[in-house]
């Protein structure tokens, strides 16, 4: 698995400052040309957010994430996928190369949680 992406430091902070803003508990990859080595400057940047409690539930912020990033400073495309509105097919392309951006939070386990205290 690759462990880097082709977006200079400063536009990477930018941008990881807006997925903590608006999508916090998400899991965010990155993917495609900027992740496999195959990018040019005008490629795109190819982003899926992920529920970690659940990936077949949407994911709350996303559509505020998208247009605070079309209207950052960041001067590159970024599309911005929810996984559990992407078919099966494109998970499993998706899942083969891809940089992990903000790992999200999971939530407590329930059993353990049901137990604190005692």
């Amino acid at each position: 698995m690759p462990n880097r992406i082709d977006l200079p430091a400063h536009y990477l902070a930018l941008l990881q400052a807006l997925l903590a803003t608006h999508v916090p508990e998400a899991e965010v990859w990155a993917f495609g040309s900027r992740v496999t080595g195959q990018a040019h400057q005008g490629s795109d940047l190819d982003l899926v957010v992920r529920n970690p409690n659940d990936l077949t539930a949407p994911v709350a912020g996303w559509h505020d994430l998208k247009e605070a990033i079309q209207q950052s400073t960041l001067p590159i495309l970024v599309d911005v996928h929810d996984w559990a509105h992407l078919p099966k097919s494109f998970h499993q392309e998706i899942a083969a190369r891809y940089v992990v951006l903000q790992h999200g939070a999971q939530a407590a386990d329930p059993a353990k949680a049901g137990r604190a205290g005692v």
